[in-house]
């Protein structure tokens, strides 16, 4: 209860600026359709209405409230509206329907897992050669700290168009763009946790007269193991993200990026809000299952709370 109670209130509050937020930023619409029904609008017309402020109009018009937290295309939806289309979307609709944003989310998952999985045996590998060549220190880091340097908006329709030109389609393309997200969070932890073991270890071992291989994998590869999964996490949303943006130059009708993307064309606000909480929802579910991962794998090290 200690723990529930705090993050309870934190929610309660935020609704509760949702809420008071909806009213000003959808009065406008909301007064105009008003007027057009016949009510008593405070001042009289839209062109009047055009440039006051929206708050000093909510304020004027407290009997216009209700009505914009009820708008097909709200410009902010009410928490209410995002929760009816997660049900419809989720829970209403069957999985293989193309309204359902358990199919979408399966498809950017999909995606999302692959890049991921590219993405971290491409930072392990990266790393261990890292840490045991200078050469690699001294030129692959660097590029490696610039490449992260180059948005992603602009960098994926490039890989999209590269790879259909060499007939590389579907899957793959979202997936390397999930990659390349992805292996920079897994190297720089790796790299990290690879030199966390102290030099009076490093002499022990040296001591035992101990090869580079046994060194890795008695003491590099363990000291690595919490720093691993701390880059994981972070490599999994960024898998997530790399997923759906590239999804977004390809105009697919597939996936959670696609339900973004025809929501921002149809003016569709609430299905955009419902696309944007399934994808958190997805991200925290990801998050919590390398959690576990790392719960389970540090108790049998022996490290674990």
């Amino acid at each position: 209860m200690r723990s529930i109670v705090p993050v309870l209130t934190v929610v309660a509050v935020i609704i509760a600026l949702w809420y008071a937020a909806c009213v000003p930023m959808n009065i406008k619409f909301a007064l105009t359709m008003a007027e057009r029904e016949g009510a008593v609008i405070e001042p009289e017309g839209a062109a009047a209405r055009r440039d006051l402020s929206a708050i000093g109009l909510a304020l004027r018009n407290p009997d216009q409230w209700g009505d914009t937290l009820a708008q097909d295309k709200p410009r902010l939806p009410a928490p209410h509206q995002v929760l009816v289309e997660l049900y419809d979307t989720v829970i209403d609709k069957k999985i293989t329907s193309k309204r359902s944003l358990v199919f979408h989310g399966w498809v950017t998952l999909s995606a999302t897992l692959l890049g991921f999985a590219i993405g971290t045996v491409g930072g392990i590998v990266l790393a261990v050669g890292i840490v045991h060549s200078r050469a690699m220190d001294m030129s692959v880091m660097p590029w490696a700290i610039a490449s992260q340097t180059i948005p992603i908006l602009a960098i994926a329709p490039m890989i999209i168009v590269v790879l259909n030109s060499v007939g590389i389609q579907g899957l793959l393309p979202k997936a390397f763009i999930s990659a390349y997200l992805s292996f920079f969070p897994v190297v720089v932890g790796m790299v990290k946790g690879l030199r966390s073991p102290d030099q009076m270890q490093l002499d022990l071992l040296k001591t035992y007269s101990a090869s580079k291989g046994a060194v890795f994998w008695k003491l590099r590869l363990p000291g690595s193991v919490p720093y691993f999964f701390a880059s994981l996490k972070i490599g999994i949303a960024a898998s997530l993200v790399g997923a759906i943006v590239g999804e977004l130059p390809t105009g697919a009708v597939r996936g959670l990026g696609a339900r973004l993307l025809t929501g921002s064309y149809y003016g569709q606000t609430i299905q955009i809000w419902s696309a944007l909480f399934a994808t958190a929802i997805l991200a925290a579910l990801l998050v919590a299952v390398i959690s576990g991962l790392e719960r389970g794998t540090l108790k049998r090290m022996g490290l674990g709370r």
